[in-house]
């Protein structure tokens, strides 16, 4: 399973972000992670789809300005970042894992086998 991310870049603080993950084969549990500099890696979204059912959970840094549109699907996935801080600057990540989550919500680094390359994002102030 391998996973290609785009989109990121810089914004002003307060301005919005989205970007995408294309996985090469279906998967119906997904994650994004971001890293800022001198930080572990933090779980901050993830989608399951599997079993009839969407679930979607977030952290609590990003509740209510990050989603996983309802345009995700199997193989290609999203991050809306809307109302962005400098706090939010770090390289972002998506993850997977198919065919379904082990555990929910699933926002450890170890839910997941499958990453992709990363992403920059800034928000400055």
């Amino acid at each position: 399973l391998d996973l290609v991310e785009s989109g990121g870049g810089s914004v002003q603080a307060g301005g919005s972000l989205k970007l995408s993950c294309k996985a090469s084969r279906p998967t119906f549990c997904v994650g994004w992670f971001r890293q800022a500099p001198g930080k572990q890696r933090e779980g901050i979204a993830t989608l399951y789809t599997g079993g009839g059912t969407t679930d979607y959970a977030y952290a609590d840094a990003v509740k209510g300005r990050f989603i996983i549109p309802r345009e995700s699907d199997a193989r290609t996935f999203y991050l809306q970042m809307n109302s962005l801080t400098p706090e939010d600057t770090g390289v972002y990540y998506c993850a997977a894992r198919a065919p379904a989550c082990l555990s929910w919500p699933a926002l450890n680094s170890q839910d997941y086998p499958a990453w992709g390359q990363g992403t920059q994002v800034t928000a400055s102030s």
